[in-house]
């Protein structure tokens, strides 16, 4: 009886955790099922085409939006996360009640709505005479990016061993080669992490593109936007999946990387106790050797 209520409760759980993953990717798997789908209309099959994916390399506003798109997401990820990175590291260092408080301030960006954010943006870029453009959305991204890059270094900090910048202090590195040779590889998981979400929110963002990009620069969310007006086009359906796939191989090559790290990291732990030991058992075969020549003497 437990045997069977332990594979009862087994097959409960993995049909439960299928339809989890079956309500999330299907949606995804019938999107780039029917990239390749010949007729125009949805949700009925009529064969196999790829004249979707020819008419996205000939449709000049599709990749002017997609330009825009993977440039400003491009730009706004690596300078986000060098200054969230940063001030993490800063904030680490600060006495516990103002780390509290500037994490408190940092979550109200998060946690506010993105039109509150996107309004307020707009309002402020009005005040300093901003023209809206690719220059304001660039920067608007950059500057919702942050807390969600601030956020996802913080924990790596928090468990990482707080004595080894200390010993590189003591042994005499200066602060600078502190933070660029122990703290920043140590966290070098979760700033590759941090980058990559970055860079998906900045891709999937709607509303703050919508409002501070002016009626001169389209992304792929405002350009979609745009065409339901007058109907999506399949079109849309072949750029959803590129822009899938490149967020799947950007997902690879990070986890391929951090999972490369932690091998290595491992071997060298492994052979670091083996160079601790090996002194030890150079002793042990050196007194050997002593008592085996002692007992032929005798």
């Amino acid at each position: 009886m437990p045997e069977r209520s332990d594979f009862i409760k087994r097959l409960f759980a993995g049909l439960y955790l299928a339809f989890i993953f079956l309500f999330l990717y299907l949606p995804i798997a019938i999107l780039i099922i029917f990239s390749f789908n010949s007729s125009k209309t949805r949700g009925h099959w009529t064969g196999f085409s790829l004249k979707w994916y020819d008419a996205l390399l000939h449709d000049s506003a599709v990749i002017s939006a997609m330009t825009n798109t993977l440039l400003i997401a491009v730009i706004a990820t690596v300078i986000a996360t060098i200054i969230g990175t940063f001030a993490a590291i800063g904030l680490y260092y600060m006495k516990k009640s103002q780390r509290r408080l500037i994490l408190a301030l940092n979550q109200i960006p998060v946690l506010n709505p993105d039109i509150v954010t996107a309004i307020s943006l707009m309002v402020l870029f009005h005040i300093f005479h901003l023209n809206l453009g690719l220059f304001s959305l660039t920067l608007a991204h950059i500057i919702f990016l942050i807390p969600y890059v601030l956020l996802s270094i913080m924990p790596r900090l928090n468990t990482m061993e707080s004595s080894l910048p200390e010993a590189a202090l003591d042994l005499g590195a200066t602060p600078g080669q502190c933070v660029y040779k122990i703290i920043l590889p140590e966290i070098k998981p979760a700033i590759l992490q941090s980058a990559l979400l970055a860079f998906t929110l900045s891709i999937d963002d709607f509303v703050i593109s919508f409002f501070t990009g002016g009626n001169g620069v389209s992304t792929v969310a405002t350009h979609v936007f745009s065409m339901t007006r007058r109907g999506i086009n399949p079109v849309i359906n072949a750029l959803s999946t590129v822009m899938f796939l490149i967020t799947l191989l950007l997902l690879i090559i990070i986890n391929y990387q951090t999972a490369r790290k932690a091998a290595g990291e491992t071997s060298g732990d492994i052979q670091a106790e083996l160079n601790l030991l090996e002194p030890d058992l150079n002793s042990d075969k050196a007194v050997s050797k002593q008592n085996c020549s002692l007992e032929s003497e005798r």
